[in-house]
């Protein structure tokens, strides 16, 4: 007897609860006993709720969705980061190579094959929107040469609705040259009208250096194979 008005204690509670807008995981917190889900969906399978308790419950469930996908994603961030952290660690001994002049100008030509601009004879112009691998570049070209600073040009190529000022301090930030040495920026006409929809996207920065004798040095690698 005592046994059944307790197990009906359970189940009103676990009704009012519901009412309330809790989930079932809430419920069997809050009651604190072993009361399986096909066990409440029993106890509110007659129950009739009204428009604002329904409400109430669709409200929390959606809540709930979303903190498991927040916490999902979580995660899913830390077990990339330790897979991140782990090649990174494994790469170490290859910073003794890359301290190496000529092995640092292997990869700047490799670099410039890749992204740099090809029928310039006169000068070197590589561009990408991806700022580490522009300040590589960079990084590359004022360790392997001896650099004049003010042979470097920048042109900045953009959407029709960002701000050209700040993605020009942006650039110049991130190249470390000056804003005086950039071009006026290239708005791309095709994207008047239509909103940048990649977050943090910051247009494409363009480099220029006034330097025929690197340029043909970078892409005379060809004597390397053949």
């Amino acid at each position: 007897m005592k046994l059944r008005k307790k197990f009906s204690e359970y189940k009103e509670r676990a009704i009012e609860l519901r009412k309330e807008g809790n989930t079932y995981k809430d419920i069997r917190t809050s009651l604190n006993v072993p009361v399986s889900k096909s066990t409440l969906s029993t106890w509110f399978s007659d129950v009739l709720f009204s428009i604002e308790e329904k409400e109430k419950i669709a409200a929390r469930c959606i809540e709930r969705i979303r903190l498991g996908n927040k916490k999902a994603l979580e995660t899913k961030k830390i077990a990339r980061d330790k897979y991140l952290q782990e090649i990174r660690k494994g790469l170490v001994p290859l910073g003794e190579y890359l301290n190496n002049s000529g092995v640092q100008k292997i990869v700047l030509i490799a670099l410039y094959w890749c992204e740099g601009a090809k029928r310039r004879a006169g000068s070197l112009s590589f561009g990408n929107s991806d700022p580490e691998l522009i300040r590589l570049f960079l990084k590359l070209m004022r360790s392997c040469y001896p650099i004049e600073e003010g042979k470097f040009r920048c042109t900045v190529l953009c959407r029709a609705d960002q701000n050209t000022e700040e993605l020009k301090l942006y650039w110049s930030k991130i190249t470390m040259i000056s804003p005086k040495q950039f071009y006026p920026a290239r708005v791309d006409p095709r994207t008047i009208g239509k909103p940048t929809r990649k977050p943090g996207y910051k247009g494409v920065c363009s480099i220029d250096y006034f330097s025929a004798r690197i340029y043909h040095e970078l892409m005379a690698v060809d004597a390397l194979f053949f």
